[in-house]
């Protein structure tokens, strides 16, 4: 996936036009469109703005990694015992058995909030 592609899929993401984008970053909507389309690429500052709106990673929008998530969100406390990133750890020490076990029950427990939420 090209940044263009990120850009659109991230923007979208969060129900943004190009207007709105192209506002927060005091840009004119021909350029987040010809950003989009691969046509030009948004330079360092415009970059940064955008990982830190959209709160990912520039390597994330340069498709260098798939984790989107920047350090702050990865040091964010879930609870009082644990941080994001202490979490990510947790689960990268299993073995696959039991991540698709603790996925099944993560997916498990969403929807019983889904459910609690809705009644």
């Amino acid at each position: 996936m090209e940044v263009g592609e990120i850009l659109s899929m991230l923007r979208k993401e969060k129900g943004l036009g190009q207007k709105e984008l192209a506002s927060y970053l005091n840009l004119s909507t021909g350029t987040i469109s010809n950003y989009e389309n691969g046509v030009h690429s948004p330079d360092l500052t415009t970059l940064d703005k955008l990982a830190d709106y959209f709160g990912v990673t520039t390597d994330y929008l340069l498709n260098r990694t798939q984790i989107r998530y920047d350090i702050r969100q990865l040091n964010r406390q879930l609870s009082d015992d644990y941080t994001l990133s202490q979490v990510i750890d947790i689960i990268l020490a299993c073995n696959a058995g039991s991540v698709d076990h603790l996925m099944a029950y993560a997916r498990f427990l969403k929807a019983s909030q889904e459910e609690d939420k809705s009644q």
